[in-house]
């Protein structure tokens, strides 16, 4: 996405508190002003948290879009941009009524009205839902007669905010298409502004399919494959390099292809494809063995990725290239194991 040319059209702020803790909700009667310079630089630091997230959602409901509250303020506003106010309210509203946990914090929610968001080739609208919990302490000087006075101020940092969501005017028939973000983890007092508030699920895609499987071929190659098979570290450390390098390398991926690839025996395939199996029916996942592959979901999953070997508290070895260039071995002299690196240069 480019949110160079965005536009902030309209901003609404209300208080919500916890009303499972007697807190207030307040509600603006009116949409906020802001000067044109610093609508500019609001808006940019508001969706840069979105910068970098490639995960998509869609309102959902389990009986029909229509009994999603928060969908239907959106597509409200979409439709009628001169309802903003009231549909800002709303949500307010509905944020209070869902804000039942005793660790729920009391904050700002920020609802905005975007225009100009660039989509692949396209501009788009979008509307912006941010809570501010955290408050930070500010100092303003004001020159004097005695020289300069000290004011504290508690207030939003804009760059810390707590929770977002960007909600696209893409494929409303199908619940538009949202960007989320909520700084406060998995808890269950976290969940409330996914599941209670939103009402979202997340949408496959070819990021969650690439990351889904690296993450699969991760876990079986480290976890389950030691059990079945007599496998060293290094051959597991070269069957994860081949499944990188397989990823980086080929634009689509091919479940079949990528088996005689990277596993190359018979063996371990038909076991890989029994974990495989078994992991979509806990998790209820649809066959998939065929989808692009997603270059930031790669570029993620490499940085978990790592080929080390620990070895005891003295030592870690990184292996990035050729496992044909590291040995293992046993000193029956000292009685410990040894490992023989060949290089051609030390850095």
């Amino acid at each position: 996405m480019d949110f160079s040319n965005v536009s902030l059209a309209r901003l609404a702020v209300h208080y919500v508190g916890n009303k499972n803790n007697q807190q207030p909700l307040l509600v603006s009667k009116k949409e906020q002003s802001l000067d044109e310079e610093y609508r500019g630089k609001f808006s940019q630091i508001l969706l840069e948290k979105f910068s970098n997230s490639y995960e998509r959602y869609s309102f959902h409901h389990l009986s029909s879009l229509n009994y999603n509250e928060v969908y239907n303020f959106v597509a409200g506003i979409f439709s009628g941009p001169e309802t903003f106010q009231q549909q800002s309210s709303q949500m307010a509203t509905h944020l209070y009524e869902v804000s039942l946990h005793p660790k729920i914090k009391p904050g700002e929610l920020y609802v905005t009205h975007f225009t100009d968001i660039g989509v692949e080739d396209q501009k788009v609208e979008g509307i912006g839902l941010f809570k501010a919990e955290t408050k930070s302490l500010f100092v303003e000087l004001d020159p004097s007669d005695t020289g300069l006075d000290v004011y504290m101020k508690e207030g939003l940092e804009p760059s810390k905010i707590d929770k977002g969501c960007l909600v696209l005017n893409i494929g409303p028939e199908n619940g538009f298409e949202l960007i989320i973000f909520d700084n406060a983890g998995k808890g269950e007092e976290a969940q409330y502004w996914k599941d209670k508030f939103l009402g979202v699920l997340i949408r496959q895609n070819e990021f969650l399919h690439t990351q889904g499987f690296l993450t699969l071929t991760k876990n079986y190659v480290t976890r389950h494959l030691p059990d079945e098979f007599e496998v060293s570290k290094t051959d597991q450390i070269d069957i994860l390099s081949r499944s990188m390098d397989y990823f980086k390398n080929h634009d689509s991926f091919n479940k079949s292809e990528f088996e005689q690839e990277v596993l190359h025996h018979e063996g371990i395939i038909d076991s890989f494809r029994k974990y495989d199996e078994q992991h979509r029916r806990n998790n209820a996942i649809g066959s998939n063995d065929h989808f692009d592959i997603s270059p930031q979901a790669v570029k993620k999953q490499s940085k978990v990725f790592k080929s080390v070997i620990k070895l005891d508290k003295n030592f870690h070895i990184y292996v990035h290239g050729s496992r044909d260039l590291i040995e293992k071995g046993f000193d029956k002299e000292q009685n410990k194991h040894f490992y023989k690196i060949y290089f051609d240069e030390e850095k």
